[in-house]
């Protein structure tokens, strides 16, 4: 049995998109699966249990990447083929099966619902999953080795308009892992605080790089890929970070998960799952549209109305929602 899989392009999506693999390769455990997503988001799949083939899109002019997926995969006959990009592929391929995700999801409905809709599963969606392996685990033990808790940040995002600023998430770092008697706010006296970001982003993540003492910082960003980066939150204690990829890979490896929104809508993209939250600016996407003067290609944040209070107590809630779980288990 084959399967081919059309995923998302970005990696936010792909892990978003990640639960329906999982029901299918639970559903059929000796099927042979082909991968075809966004070249970025497709080492997410490179342990994907019976993988045949992973094919990473880079999109190209007048849709001439689905031309070549087409030619790449039109000479396979498909037991199933699913698509969650509505690509005209499925209906140019011989298959006996075809699932597409409809055109008709709800934009107050959460992404995994809406991806869950393909296979007619958004009543009881499927979870995000990520398939780490025994090399990143054990990557992800040297960088971060057991002694103490550990807070995780990703202050970066692939639109500065996403990216709460860096002096805030120090506020917060220093706030939540205070050795001071007199601070009240802190969960987590002396964490270590790991920084996560992508390479590219760096200078985003550089000011708070610098200001934590070097004793106390580990400085993940740009140095691990992304399966190493979800190996290494699974061993850190919290994670609070913009809206971007880095937050769903953060809530799919297990780690209670804070996501800072602004410019973007939680109720389609918030991070999935019970150990997971997240806090906004006092006005939403709706609201900044309104607004006279917006620019979708602002070269500051937008972020600037969600306060260090605001995120200290929502990731102190967290926490301690967390902590009364793991005591009851």
């Amino acid at each position: 049995m084959r399967i081919l899989f059309i995923g998302p392009s970005r990696i936010g999506d792909a892990v978003l998109a990640s639960g329906l693999l999982n029901h299918l390769t639970a559903s059929y455990p000796a099927a042979r699966f082909t991968v075809a997503c966004g070249e970025v988001a497709a080492p997410l799949f490179e342990d994907l249990p019976g993988l045949e083939e992973l094919i990473g899109m880079r999109k190209q002019p007048n849709a001439g990447h689905w031309w070549q997926l087409w030619k790449h995969v039109v000479t396979k006959r498909w037991s199933m083929v699913v698509d969650v990009r509505r690509s005209v592929v499925p209906w140019v391929v011989l298959t006996s099966r075809r699932a597409v995700m409809p055109a008709t999801s709800l934009d107050a409905e959460h992404s995994v619902v809406s991806f869950a809709r393909t296979l007619n599963l958004q009543d009881i969606p499927p979870s995000p999953k990520l398939w780490i392996g025994s090399v990143q685990t054990k990557a992800a033990a040297g960088l971060i080795p057991t002694g103490g808790p550990v807070l995780a940040i990703g202050p970066t995002a692939n639109w500065i308009g996403k990216t709460w600023r860096a002096e805030h998430f120090l506020e917060v770092v220093s706030r939540l892992t205070s050795t001071s008697d007199h601070e009240s706010d802190a969960i987590a006296p002396g964490a270590r605080i790991a920084v996560f970001g992508a390479g590219p982003e760096r200078s985003l993540a550089q000011p708070i790089i610098d200001a934590i003492p070097a004793e106390q910082c580990v400085d993940l960003v740009g140095k691990v890929d992304l399966l190493t980066a979800a190996a290494c939150l699974q061993r850190c204690s919290l994670y609070i970070g913009n809206d971007s990829g880095l937050m769903h890979i953060a809530a799919a490896s297990g780690v209670p998960t804070l996501g800072l929104f602004g410019p973007s809508r939680p109720e389609r993209y918030a991070p999935w799952g019970s150990n997971s939250s997240w806090v906004q600016t006092r006005e939403t996407l709706e609201e900044m549209v309104a607004r006279p003067g917006y620019d979708p290609n602002a070269t500051d944040t937008l972020m600037d109305s969600l306060t260090v209070d605001g995120v200290v107590g929502a990731a102190s809630r967290l926490w301690r929602r967390n902590e009364g779980e793991a005591a009851e288990v």
